[in-house]
């Protein structure tokens, strides 16, 4: 279909129209690859890599069977993608804890409300948005008159992360085993600890009116401190969380089931935080006794109003739920409401003195580990996407090579960097892994230390179009990265077989050993963006870039912490330093 014919108003009323996600030739995506990789190697690192995949595309090769296996699950009957496979492997297969280390947050745009008030607001239009997108009421997404695909609405309501010992599993509607929208009526809301039920749909199918769910969360903000707190045990690895689950469910599947069936979480705090950065770092961490983490959707509300969102990854990805943050901190609820005062119920927990002591460890393990997560954030008031266009640049581009030459300069090298890009164009597309450094990289950021300022500017436009037309090729499916990752995960499903050098080698390790993973998520109803840090020296890098500013979250170990605040120093001058050079142009 073109742009000149009519799209479905429906929400999910494109998606069998829209283009499969392309699969690359395996020629061209180790071509990408060599690319790709050789601006981080040494010449011999190189030459290494050069051989391996060599080795990897000779006609006997494992790897040659491989993508056959992968041509051939992409044209199979019912499958959408070929990555259909991969996501739930990359995102359920992770065994590492996900609260702060997977999920990620959004600090909104501040509101006079109070802490009642907002969180029966917030609640009121989420709830408003549930409604409609089981009507698919909600439009779809269009760009540059395409729509993009709508799957991941599916993953909004009533998703949870199941644990399991080898891989995670979500409990989701709209599958074989949950057919269509949740018709679950309750949230669970979160207070000191305590999880509660409160019905938000009366029986009758309306949504609770706005001054019946303030009213009702008022009342139930009384318990005492819980002395269960089993939010603790999702911040567990995930195969410890699922042995402790199995134990847990024995005698309280009522309970989980209640919490798991949830439309979504509202978690209350009982602190005003005392800055906007410590707001930022409780809505990724928090009080773990206040959090579902399996939950794909998580509203957290403190004491004083401020509010924001956390985000469990493995369905949903930024720009998803940027959209569900635009409409329910935009749009006002439209449904016919209930009258009355919806019905609250504590959900109860019986723990074993094994089960306490599990909950008790989970909570010492993740404090200490949030503990151990540095963070700050960094704005920018006096630039954003409008001044870097009106210099001649592409924003992103302005900003990603900003980081590198603040990191450059304060770390003397130029290291892996990812940065995410979305394809949802394509049918059930969700993000495609983008490798910003370039030899124009490097280019640019020697010149900015030794070249005159035509040789700088021009290093920078360089650098700047060369991001460009990646972050492109990216969004056409013409990255190399996922397409190796999933021949390795097919090989590691089959049993194994042959080594294939190019996993081992320094190109396919090095690239993937990122310095800065990066990420942005631009919204005026946001403040800030974040996640935590993927490895022990790695800056986790979420930017929220908008026309009039650019404000940053950082994070990064404890241990490599002075690292990071002297990146966001040389940041500072770094994003000046270039407004000028293009200024005197």
């Amino acid at each position: 279909m073109n742009s000149s014919q009519q799209w479905s108003p429906r929400t999910f009323g494109n998606e069998d129209l829209l283009p499969r996600v392309p699969l690359p030739e395996l020629e061209d995506t180790c071509e990408r690859f060599l690319a790709w990789c050789a601006p981080l190697l040494t010449a011999e690192e190189l030459a290494q890599t050069e051989a391996a995949v060599a080795d990897y595309l000779r006609p006997d090769s494992p790897a040659r069977e491989l993508h056959a296996e992968l041509v051939r699950y992409n044209e199979t009957e019912g499958v959408h993608s070929w990555l259909d496979t991969f996501w739930p492997s990359r995102y359920l297969g992770r065994r590492d804890r996900i609260a702060l280390n997977a999920n990620f947050f959004f600090l909104f745009k501040d509101s006079d409300l109070g802490q009642v008030e907002r969180a029966a607001a917030l609640t009121a239009a989420a709830v408003d948005y549930k409604l409609r997108l089981d009507d698919e009421r909600i439009p779809p997404v269009l760009q540059r008159g395409q729509p993009l695909s709508m799957e991941q609405n599916k993953y909004l309501f009533s998703a949870t992360r199941i644990p399991g010992l080898e891989q995670d599993t979500v409990r989701v509607p709209y599958t074989d085993e949950w057919p269509g929208p949740s018709q679950a009526k309750h949230i669970a809301v979160l207070f000191r600890g305590n999880i509660i039920r409160l019905d938000v749909i009366a029986p009758d199918g309306r949504p609770y009116s706005l001054d019946g769910l303030t009213e009702a969360l008022r009342a139930l903000m009384t318990p005492e401190r819980s002395d269960t707190c089993v939010g603790h045990l999702t911040t567990m690895a995930r195969a410890d969380w699922a042995a402790t689950r199995q134990a847990l469910a024995q005698d309280n599947a009522a309970a989980l089931d209640v919490v798991e069936t949830a439309l979504f979480c509202v978690c209350l705090e009982d602190f005003a935080p005392k800055d906007t950065q410590e707001a930022c770092d409780h809505l990724l961490h928090g009080d773990s006794a206040n959090r579902w983490f399996d939950k794909a959707v998580s509203l957290i509300v403190f004491a004083d109003g401020r509010a924001g969102i956390n985000i469990e990854h493995c369905g949903l990805d930024g720009t998803t739920i940027l959209a569900f943050v635009d409409s329910i901190l935009g749009d006002e609820p439209t449904a016919e409401t209930a009258p009355g005062v919806p019905t609250s119920e504590l959900v109860e927990f019986t723990l074993t003195d094994a089960l306490r002591a599990d909950v008790a460890t989970a909570a010492k393990a993740f404090a200490d580990y949030a503990a151990a997560n540095a963070t700050t954030i960094v704005s920018f008031d006096d630039f954003g996407a409008n001044k870097a266009k009106q210099l001649g640049m592409s924003p992103d581009a302005f900003a990603q090579l900003a980081y590198q030459l603040a990191h450059k300069r304060t770390k003397g090298i130029t290291g892996a960097t990812y940065e995410s890009i979305a394809t949802r164009q394509y049918n059930r597309g969700r993000t495609e892994a983008m490798r910003v450094v370039t030899p124009e990289v490097l280019q640019f950021v020697e010149a900015m230390e030794s070249g005159d300022p035509d040789t700088r500017r021009a290093a920078f436009r360089a650098a700047a179009e060369k991001h460009v037309a990646r972050a492109k090729d990216c969004q056409a499916g013409r990255a190399p990265e996922q397409h190796l990752w999933e021949l390795q995960l097919i090989q590691k499903r089959r049993g194994g077989g042959e080594p294939l050098a190019l996993y081992d080698s320094p190109g396919w390790i090095t690239m993937r050993d990122d310095y800065l993973s990066t990420s942005s998520a631009p919204s005026v109803n946001i403040q800030y963006f974040g996640f935590g840090s993927t490895s022990s020296k790695c800056i986790g890098v979420a930017y929220v870039l908008l026309p009039d500013r650019l404000n940053l979250y950082l994070s990064t170990p404890v241990g490599v912490a002075a690292e990071m605040y002297a990146f966001a120093d040389e940041l500072k001058k770094a994003v000046q330093e270039l407004q000028d050079l293009l200024s005197a142009e």
